[in-house]
């Protein structure tokens, strides 16, 4: 540029030939001056902008760092609470709840002998709304509260401390939660049947104090620690990995042992095995069996938490597994016998409702028509073979429905689980599966037979177990409640 402006320059001082040679060098040393002002012109703008520059450049930069870090809290899923959850989780209480009255009372009532049928209702009746009652008050918190122990929780919730209308509980979906009344509400309809299921094993001639005890007992110590080990965060058998969607193990097998040590404690009846001691109302039992499986349709498929397609395929196995194991029991009596029993298809379909709960949520249609199958066979010889073996005078058949059925349920939930059989899949092989469902059948029995024979000593002592053999003999209804189911 300096050589341009000289040249120019010159050129001038040519062209106009006025102009002395000291002039031209004059004009040359001025433009000289001129550039060189326009170069420090321009470095000091250069410059500028560079600081410029420098001093926006950590703008920017946490300007993006802001926005990284916002991210994650934009991306944080919105908690939902579904009107169509809420509605679908107070109905399946409600079905719950008609299980156990009037569904278990009745299907428990029209089995005993006439003169026993209101004790059966009675025993019933007092020790679900009992249960009930201790649920709220410590119940609930052992079971589900804070605590994350390996076999119980906490008390941090004793009398529902800090649960209030707007208090919400985990679903199976991360955002996804329900009113938490509503969900000790429909866990306490579990534990209330639960412990309702062990009455029909000694029926007939235990103290109605004797069963409150035992049932306040065996409710604290057994049924609260299996429940949280199996479903309560933290709890040992489900971090094994165990399989159990409804209730096979909390529920069926942790009744059941407890009623066959209950058997074996109280003893037989008077005249059992010498003399017949058929079911005085059949039709009942065909009632209550009907109520049981309509209301079980809550108990498996509520256990989804949600109204989504898991309630829909826990409700679907439900149908399938139970009308399997009817037909399996009718067969299997049938070949038996030579004679298929409206008491046999009953006792049937109650023995498909159980093999099923644990599996409903994980195995495939026809994964849970075999589990029915099973259920409704190995059953049919649990109440006959197998209870001839024990030689115990379980008047109900509650080890060999519940007890053999939620073991052949957990059990399969093992195999069929698995996606190649039709199942929802999982994350170990069948043989592996099986395993740890074994290991929390094992437990559950062990410890249930334990709490048992603590409970029905400690009932024992305090007010004795057995009535004496003349109130047998008269019958429970008048000599215990003072009232009579038939007045002909």
């Amino acid at each position: 540029m300096k050589k341009i402006i000289s040249l120019i320059a010159l050129v001038t001082t040519l062209g106009v030939g006025a102009m002395s040679t000291s002039y031209a060098d004059d004009m040359v040393e001025a433009a000289d001056e001129m550039v060189t002002a326009v170069e420090e012109t321009a470095a000091a703008a250069v410059a500028e902008a560079t600081e410029v520059a420098e001093a926006a450049a950590p703008v920017v930069v946490a300007e993006a760092e802001v926005t990284t870090e916002a991210a994650p809290a934009e991306a944080e899923p919105e908690i939902i609470v579904d009107k169509g959850d809420v509605s679908w989780m107070m109905v399946a209480t409600l079905l719950v709840v008609m299980m156990t009255v009037p569904g278990v009372a009745l299907f428990y009532g029209g089995l005993v002998r006439s003169k026993n049928m209101l004790s059966v209702l009675m025993q019933v009746l007092v020790v679900f709304s009992l249960i009930s009652v201790l649920w709220a008050i410590y119940g609930y918190s052992l079971a589900f509260g804070s605590g994350e122990g390996l076999i119980i929780g906490d008390l941090g919730k004793l009398f529902l401390k800090g649960v209030t209308a707007d208090s919400l509980a985990d679903t199976f979906t991360d955002n996804v939660k329900i009113p938490e009344l509503i969900f000790i509400a429909f866990q306490c309809t579990f534990a209330g049947i639960t412990t309702a299921l062990i009455v029909g094993s000694f029926a007939e001639r235990i103290k109605f104090g004797a069963v409150i005890l035992f049932s306040v007992i065996w409710f604290t110590i057994s049924y609260i620690p299996i429940a949280h080990m199996v479903w309560g965060v933290g709890g040992y058998i489900l971090d094994a990995g165990a399989f159990d969607f409804a209730g096979g193990t909390v529920v069926h097998i942790n009744a059941a042992v407890a009623g066959l040590v209950g058997a074996y404690m109280v003893g037989h009846r008077i005249g059992y095995g010498k003399e017949a001691m058929p079911p005085h109302n059949l039709p009942l039992t065909m009632v209550g069996a009907s109520l049981l499986w309509v209301g079980w349709f809550g108990f498996n498929a509520g256990s989804n938490l949600e109204a989504t397609g898991g309630a829909g395929l826990a409700f679907a196995n439900t149908l399938f597994a139970t009308a399997a194991a009817v037909v399996a029991w009718t067969l299997g009596e049938v070949m038996t016998k030579g004679k298929a029993s409206m008491l046999g298809a009953a006792t049937g379909a109650v023995a498909g409702l159980v093999a099923i709960t644990p599996a409903c949520g994980s195995v495939g249609p026809m994964g849970s028509i075999i589990v029915g199958l099973a259920g409704g066979f190995i059953c049919l010889w649990g109440c006959t073979g197998l209870k001839k073996l024990l030689r115990a005078d379980d008047t109900l058949d509650v080890f060999g429905v519940h007890g053999i059925g939620g073991i052949v349920g957990a059990l399969l939930t093992g195999v069929f689980t698995d996606a190649s059989l039709g199942g929802i899949g999982m994350d170990t092989s069948i043989a592996e599966q099986v395993m740890i469902q074994a290991e929390g059948v094992v437990i559950t029995i062990v410890w249930s037979a334990v709490a048992a024979v603590i409970a029905f000593k400690i009932a024992d002592i305090v007010v004795g177990l057995r009535v004496a053999e003349d109130t047998e003999r008269e019958g429970l209804d008048t000599t215990h409640h003072g009232e009579r189911a038939y007045t002909l």
